[in-house]
This record gives C-alpha cells, sequence and structure tokens, in this order.
C-alpha cells in the first residue's frame, strides 16, 4: 500500500491530530469531500438539543437521572447521551446551537467555566449528558467507535461485578453470591446489614452483625477477593474502622464508602488505619474531587463514573491519574447508555484493573435502545464496534420534555485567551 493511501485511512484520535477512516455511512455526502492528499473533516453545526424522560425511571435523584439527550447536526447526523435535569441540561443546551460538536474539549470547558461559577454536581451530570452525545457525533461522523477515538482498544472486555444477581433462584443471599460468581463475574458486591426501610440504624448492632455476614459471604464465594462490601457512609470512623480491621484476614476484593463523602481528606486518617483496598467516589464529580485522594494514594478503586463526572474525557483524564498512582477504576452503575459509555473508556484506558458494576447481575434493556447496545456474556461486557457508542435511540418509545434549537437571550460575559482558548473571566 502506498504511503499516501496509508494515510488516507488512518482514524483520528482523541486528542491527536487526525486523519479520516472510511467515511461514515451515516453523515450527508454534500458534508464529506475528497482531494487527492485526504479526506477532508466533516463541517458540521449543532442546531437542536432535545431531552426526553426515559419511561419507568422513577428514582428522585438528580445525580442518577436517565433523562436521554438528543444533539442534532446540520449534517443529519445525531448524537445521544444519558443524564441531567430538564433545568440543568436547558442552560448548557443553549451554549451549545450553532457550535462545532467536533470541538469537545472546546465545548466542555465553556459549559464548565462559562458561567463563571464552577457546576455543582448536579449541573455536571448534565454537562456529562451532553459531552457523551458529542462524542457519539464525532464516531458517527468518522465512522469508527468512540473507544477507537480515546486511543484504541487497550483489552477485549471489561471485567464485571454484580450488586445483587437476580438470575439466581437460590433463597439466600450467599448461594445467590455463589451463582453470581459461577455466572463468570468477577466478585459480587454485597451491603452492611441494617438500615433498610423503616428500619433504626444502631451502630454498634450492626458492627458485629455486619463482620459475622461478612465471613458468611467470604465462605460461601470461597474466598479469593470473590466479594465486596459498600458499608454504604453508614458508619462513623470507629465502627468502620472495627470492621475494616475483622475484613482484613477475609481480603475482600474491596471495601467501599467507609464514612460519609463530604470531607475526602479525612480519608489521610482511615488510610493510616487500615489496609483493606478501599474504594470511593460514587458521591463524587469532577477529577478535583478525587484527585487528592488519588495523588496521595489514600484510596485503591476510584468510584467516580458517567455522566456523573462531567463526560468521557473527564473520566479518560481520571484514568490517567489513577495509571500514574496506581489506583484501579470501578465505577458506580448509572444508567444503561452511560454504562455503555463506560465500556468505551475503560475499553481505551490502563488502570492497574478495572471492572464495572451490573445491578442485579444483568443490563437493562430499555425498549427505547436497540437490543444489542450492550455486548455482555459470562459476567464480562466486550467493546461495541459499531460506529459511535454503538446504541441506538427510538424518541418514539421516551416522554419528550423539552426542545433547544437557540442560544440564550442573556448569555454570561466570556474571555478568551490570544489563542482562542477559554480564560477566566
Amino acid at each position: 500500500m502506498r504511503r499516501r493511501s496509508f494515510l488516507q485511512n488512518m482514524a483520528l484520535s482523541a486528542g491527536g491530530v487526525l486523519i479520516l477512516p472510511a467515511l461514515s455511512a451515516h453523515a450527508s455526502p454534500a458534508l464529506l469531500s475528497t482531494s487527492s492528499n485526504a479526506l477532508s473533516i466533516p463541517k458540521l453545526k449543532i442546531t437542536r438539543i432535545r431531552y426526553y424522560h426515559a419511561p419507568g425511571y422513577t428514582k428522585p435523584l438528580f445525580n442518577q437521572a436517565r433523562g436521554i439527550v438528543e444533539i442534532e447536526t446540520d449534517g443529519g447526523i445525531t448524537g445521544i447521551g444519558e443524564g441531567g435535569a430538564k433545568d440543568t441540561i436547558e442552560q448548557c443546551a443553549q451554549m451549545l446551537i450553532g457550535e462545532d460538536p467536533f470541538r469537545i474539549e472546546h465545548m466542555w470547558q465553556y459549559l464548565y467555566r462559562g458561567m463563571f461559577y464552577p457546576p455543582g454536581r448536579e449541573k455536571l451530570h448534565a454537562l456529562g449528558a451532553l459531552e457523551m452525545a458529542l462524542w457519539d457525533i464525532k464516531g458517527k461522523a468518522l465512522n469508527v467507535p468512540v473507544y477507537d477515538l480515546l486511543g484504541g482498544a487497550t483489552r477485549d472486555y471489561v471485567e464485571c461485578y454484580a450488586t445483587g444477581f437476580s438470575a439466581s433462584k437460590a433463597t439466600s443471599e450467599y448461594d445467590r453470591a455463589k451463582d453470581c460468581i459461577s455466572a463468570g463475574f468477577r466478585c459480587y458486591r454485597t451491603n452492611p446489614t441494617g438500615g433498610d426501610g423503616e428500619e433504626k440504624f444502631d451502630f454498634y448492632e450492626n458492627v458485629s452483625k455486619t463482620i459475622d455476614h461478612c465471613r458468611k459471604m467470604d465462605d460461601a464465594v470461597g474466598g479469593m477477593g470473590r466479594w465486596a462490601i459498600d458499608l454504604h457512609t453508614r458508619f462513623d470512623t470507629p465502627e468502620a474502622i472495627k470492621i475494616c480491621d475483622a475484613l482484613e484476614e477475609l481480603e475482600p476484593y474491596f471495601v467501599e464508602d467507609l464514612i460519609r463523602s463530604e470531607n475526602p481528606g479525612v480519608y489521610k486518617t482511615i488510610r493510616s488505619l487500615t489496609k483493606v483496598p478501599i474504594a470511593v467516589g460514587e458521591q463524587f464529580g469532577d477529577r478535583w474531587d478525587t484527585n487528592e485522594l488519588i495523588e496521595n494514594r489514600l484510596i485503591d478503586y476510584c468510584r467516580i463514573t458517567l455522566p456523573n463526572c462531567g463526560g468521557l474525557s473527564e473520566l479518560k483524564k481520571i484514568a490517567s491519574m489513577c495509571e500514574t498512582h496506581y489506583v484501579g477504576m470501578i465505577p458506580h452503575f448509572t444508567g444503561p447508555l452511560a454504562t455503555a459509555a463506560l465500556v468505551h473508556v475503560l475499553g481505551s484506558s490502563s488502570p492497574t484493573r478495572c471492572l464495572i458494576e451490573f445491578a442485579g447481575g444483568t443490563f437493562e434493556k430499555p425498549p427505547y435502545f436497540n437490543e444489542d447496545y450492550m455486548l455482555f456474556r459470562d459476567g464480562k461486557v466486550y467493546l461495541n464496534p459499531a460506529p459511535g457508542l454503538g446504541v441506538k435511540f427510538d424518541p418514539k418509545k421516551a416522554e419528550f420534555l423539552l426542545e433547544v434549537n437557540a442560544k440564550t437571550k442573556y448569555p454570561h460575559p466570556i474571555l478568551k485567551s490570544k489563542d482562542g482558548s477559554w480564560h477566566g473571566w
């Protein structure tokens, strides 16, 4: 193959110079032109953004919202994302109309910094949904899966762990956990005793009960890190450490959220008091929520996830930080599309270890997505080679809530550096 022909078929990478692969079947031919030297990049503009409610999902948490975002372009290419609330999506969407969807990092910086105050975790959730849709557009326009744009596949599949295992017919959690491991999952995640429904929670009683529960769980699955526990921020430091002391000899895969998450710096104390593998981050957002925990090696696993962190680019940066400091990644489960996007990020990254969570031990099959959007089998999820995120959305099967087709009438002042990059206003 001649050098020129070879270069014409090279793919764009996430952060570097891009030379296009074969033209996308999804793109309008009018958008794409060829020359004697190279294929041109599609010139697109964002024209309309729609937001849909996910039918049947009633969990009242902004940080686990599952609304579906559609970003449409003037080239007929539409990208989809998941997350955000109506108000936060609307404000962010008004900032994107008329912009180039390929400039993902540039637009992320604009949405993150363009309203002067850094976004809270609720707005960050919306930013993550919109950024997810931008990656979907880019992959479809270039006819490549998103993981190819993020550096290419680093693994064939991502191992999974299950929180609960609905496929089992067993009547006890211990037997369900055993069935989970037999089905190919890397480990089974359990919870502490107590704290369900209207039941009053007693620290002292549930310390001893939780320790006993974990011993039975370890015995049921045969040890070897085949189980983990989420303490769910239910305990204070003395009780959490007492539990961890007892669990050290059992060697769980990880112990999650030992105490409340508002003060991450407290893990300087926690880390010095226990040797169990610590997992933290489910309730956090962007890299600034967790950078000190990772850089100071105060945790062993980062639980930050999509779209909570603000998008795929942000999670990719966190993955690089984790690799630098030998911290694993086990992102929290949020929604089906976000989980599909997680596979693209983890499947193109190189943390020391990574797992994806499947609630109930299975992936959801929403009627508004194609049935084969997740390539899951034997406790593992495989990289989807379809263009973009590999997920097709049927808006007729969702509930329409919002449309944005014009910029805001009341923009906040912005400031750019001489080179065109965003600057603090």
